[in-house]
């Protein structure tokens, strides 16, 4: 029983926040984009150590799921699937507590990390978003009513 996880792992690759497979998720965390790798149960001893050194080089945590090649296989709409990396800190954040539900001893640190993470990024986008209405405010012009119309 996965609790929804999968469900969640489908709607970040619905929305285009998940790279799949180890030559995409090795050009994610190259380039610092990744949040989170996730490895399934039965993935090759080669994969989780390819994905452990990919998650230093990235800087982002890698979790191991309770999940097979085959479970995550069909969340993200393939036959199978042994490592992933996510892209969106609050995504992660919510697949990170789907998992500390589970086994919170396992998952604890990471999902303090992550949601701390998710907290930050939410309150930079809210703090940009009120400077973009500020900003769209100042150059609206002040409303008037219409002039009368004189007769001739």
């Amino acid at each position: 029983m996965d609790s929804g996880l999968t469900g969640l792992i489908g709607l970040a690759r619905k929305a285009g926040k998940v790279q799949l497979g180890e030559e995409a998720v090795s050009l994610t965390a190259k380039a610092h984009k990744a949040r989170l790798i996730l490895l399934s149960a039965d993935a090759a001893e080669n994969t989780c150590h390819r994905g452990e050194t990919l998650a230093q080089t990235g800087n982002c945590p890698v979790l191991p799921l309770p999940l097979t090649k085959a479970e995550l296989g069909s969340a993200v709409g393939r036959s199978s699937c042994a490592i992933l990396a996510l892209t969106d800190v609050g995504l992660a954040a919510a697949i990170v507590d789907r998992l500390a539900q589970q086994e919170p001893q396992r998952y604890e640190s990471v999902q303090r990390q992550l949601s701390h993470k998710a907290e930050k990024t939410l309150r930079r986008r809210r703090e940009q978003r009120s400077k973009e209405k500020a900003a769209q405010a100042a150059r609206r012009k002040p409303w008037a009513p219409p002039q009368a119309k004189t007769p001739l």
